[in-house]
C-alpha cells in the first residue's frame, strides 16, 4: 500500500520525501517498480538448446547428484521457469540423469555390556526448532591406506550437518570430536536429545560424560533398527552415491577432502526434499527471518 501510494503521488511529491515521511527507503521503492515492470512483460519460451546448457551446468554443479526433480527446482530457484515435464523430458532424451542408488552396510557394535539410552526419539523426526534434537551415527570410506572412519551431528530440524570427526579408527574419540565441533559451533540450550545407535563408541562412559556435562540427553535405536536413525542413514546413502561410488582414493587425506567438499556443498546448496527443495542453512536462515518478523 505504501509504495501504491508513493506511486500514486510520485509527480507531486518528491520520491525520497514521500519514502522518508512513510518509513520505507528509496532503494526499496526502486526495486518494487522494477519487479512490477519485469512482471509485466511478456515471457519469451526458452529454446530446448539452452534449457539443455542450463540442465547440464546444474547437473554438474551437483557432480552428478541431481535427478529431474532437484534439477528442476533448482532451475525455478535461478528464474527460468519452465515444466518439470519439458525437464524430466529433455534429461532422459540426453541421458542425464542421477546416480543410482545403492545399499550400505551400517557400522556399529552392539554386542556389549554397556548401559543402553531409552529411545528418546521415537522417530520424530520434525522438530519445531533448531538444536532441539540432533541425530549420529558412523560410516566408513575405502582407501588405498585402509578404512577412513567418518561421523556427524545432525540438526533433525534443519537437516544441516552441524559436527563431523574423521579418524583411521572407530574409537570414542572418533563420535566425542564431532560432538563438541557441534557444541561449540552451535552453543544449544540444556535438554538437546542425541539420538544414536547402540554403538558401543556411544554407550561408552566418556560420551555418556561429555552429554551430561553439555546438558543433553541420549537417545538410542532399537537394536538392529535402522529406521530409528533414518535421516543420518539418508545422509550416508547421499553422500556415497555423490562422492564415493566408483571413487579409488590412494590416500585417506584425499577421500577426507572429498568428504568435506560434500558437506559444504550439503549444507549450503543441496536442495533437500525434505525441506521443500532448499539447502539445510537457508531453510533456517528462512525460520529465523520468519521469527524475527513476528517479534518486530
Amino acid at each position: 500500500m505504501k509504495y501504491a501510494w508513493i506511486e500514486l503521488h510520485s509527480r507531486q511529491w518528491p520520491v525520497s520525501l514521500t519514502c522518508q515521511v512513510l518509513g520505507v527507503s528509496p532503494s526499496g521503492y526502486h526495486a518494487r517498480k522494477a519487479r512490477d515492470v519485469d512482471t509485466e512483460r511478456p515471457r519469451r519460451r526458452i529454446s530446448n538448446d539452452a534449457l539443455l546448457v542450463h540442465i547440464k551446468a546444474v547437473h554438474a554443479e551437483s557432480k552428478g547428484e541431481y535427478g529431474w526433480p532437484r534439477v528442476w527446482k533448482k532451475l525455478l530457484a535461478q528464474g527460468i521457469r519452465v515444466s518439470k515435464d519439458r525437464v524430466q523430458r529433455l534429461m532422459k532424451l540426453h541421458g542425464i540423469k542421477a546416480k543410482t542408488k545403492r545399499r550400505f552396510k551400517a557400522t556399529t557394535d552392539s554386542n556389549h555390556n554397556l548401559p543402553v539410552a531409552p529411545n528418546l526419539l521415537q522417530r520424530d523426526f520434525s522438530p519445531a526448532r533448531p538444536d532441539q534434537a540432533w541425530s549420529t551415527d558412523i560410516t566408513y570410506l575405502w582407501t588405498d591406506e585402509g578404512w577412513l572412519y567418518l561421523t556427524v551431528i545432525l540438526d533433525l530440524f534443519s537437516r544441516q550437518v552441524v559436527g563431523w570427526s574423521m579418524q583411521p579408527h572407530m574409537r570414542t574419540e572418533l563420535v566425542s570430536d564431532a560432538l563438541r565441533m557441534a557444541w561449540f559451533r552451535r552453543r544449544p540450550e540444556a535438554g538437546l536429545i542425541v539420538h544414536s545407535d547402540r554403538g558401543s563408541q556411544y554407550c561408552s562412559h566418556d560420551f555418556q560424560d561429555l552429554l551430561k556435562g553439555y546438558g543433553m540427553r541420549s537417545s538410542m535405536s532399537r537394536r538392529g533398527n535402522c529406521w530409528d536413525n533414518a535421516p543420518t542413514e539418508s545422509l550416508w546413502g547421499s553422500l556415497k552415491r555423490a562422492r564415493i561410488l566408483g571413487q579409488r582414493f590412494a590416500t585417506r587425506r584425499e577421500a577426507m577432502d572429498e568428504v568435506i567438499d560434500w558437506l559444504s556443498f550439503y549444507n549450503h546448496s543441496r536442495l533437500h526434499s525434505t525441506l521443500g527443495y532448499v539447502s539445510p542453512m537457508q531453510f533456517e536462515q528462512d525460520w529465523h527471518a520468519a521469527q524475527n518478523q513476528r517479534v518486530a
